[in-house]
């Protein structure tokens, strides 16, 4: 007799759900890891929760009541920084999942393997970034974490082509302009270390670019609709904050996000 296959949405639910930080960590991974296998069955019989689970003793603030990270050449502000970019990559973690979970089955099984590959991706940079705030004698829950990005998921929980739009294409695709010019600062500062996970994380974030700017153009495909144009107008009514350069072109092009996309409204 055939054991039945736990379903994809269930597994991807339990993760979302999960609020302890190493667990959520190793639950991605292995949703990921079960997926990739073929132990999960290509079925959604289980809603997203509106929100994840998060730990506990984070505390959230709206962006604006966010406290200065001070000199960032400072113990004090080096530890803001890469609390700062824990809090991204943890978030980021939950994005893919409910990416994959909300609107796997409308896309099929291809979005559901990249996106859980991105999930995965997430995991391990929080886990280094983890390991790193700990050797600095610091934790990822120790400074308040701001709200935003979770904020942008529910705000196009309604669509793909929105989802798509302006969590990878624009949220993502911002890490590929500003986290060059962070090398730099870390690499002055002698921190081999945050180096190698910063370019770790760039490396990967130019290809969760991609999925999304593959996936996107596949949606306005099927919907007879031109990609930059429907791309621009969906971050008019979806993203406040606006696009400000200086814009890594190089990194974007690599990604599949020329300027035709941003250029007319940046």
């Amino acid at each position: 007799m055939t054991s039945l296959r736990r379903s994809v949405s269930s597994a991807i639910h339990d993760v979302l759900s999960t609020g302890e930080k190493s667990a959520k960590v190793f639950a991605a991974r292995q949703v990921a890891r079960d997926w990739r296998l073929g132990r999960l069955e290509f079925s959604f019989g289980t809603a997203m929760p509106a929100r994840p689970t998060w730990p506990a003793e984070l505390q959230l603030a709206a962006p604006q009541n966010m406290p200065r990270r001070g000199r960032g050449g400072s113990e004090k502000g080096r530890i803001a920084l890469w609390h700062a970019l824990a809090h991204i990559e943890f978030v980021a973690i939950d994005l893919a999942l409910d990416m994959a979970g909300r609107f796997g089955e409308q896309m099929g099984e291809e979005f559901v393997s990249d996106f859980l590959s991105v999930a995965a991706d997430e995991a391990m940079h929080f886990a280094l970034i983890e390991r790193k705030l700990v050797s600095m004698g610091s934790f990822y829950g120790a400074l308040p974490a701001h709200d935003g990005l979770w904020g942008a998921s529910q705000d196009t929980a309604h669509d793909v082509a929105a989802r798509l739009a302006i969590v990878p294409m624009v949220l993502e695709a911002r890490g590929l302009d500003v986290t060059p010019a962070m090398l730099e600062r870390v690499r002055s500062q002698g921190d081999q270390n945050g180096v190698r996970i910063l370019q770790r994380i760039l490396d990967d974030e130019i290809r969760h670019v991609a999925f999304g700017a593959k996936h996107f153009c596949r949606v306005c495909e099927n919907r007879g609709q031109n990609p930059p144009e429907s791309w621009q107008k969906l971050v008019t009514t979806h993203f406040s904050g606006g696009l400000k350069p200086p814009f890594n072109d190089s990194a974007r092009s690599a990604a599949g996000l020329s300027r035709e996309f941003y250029g007319a409204i940046a």
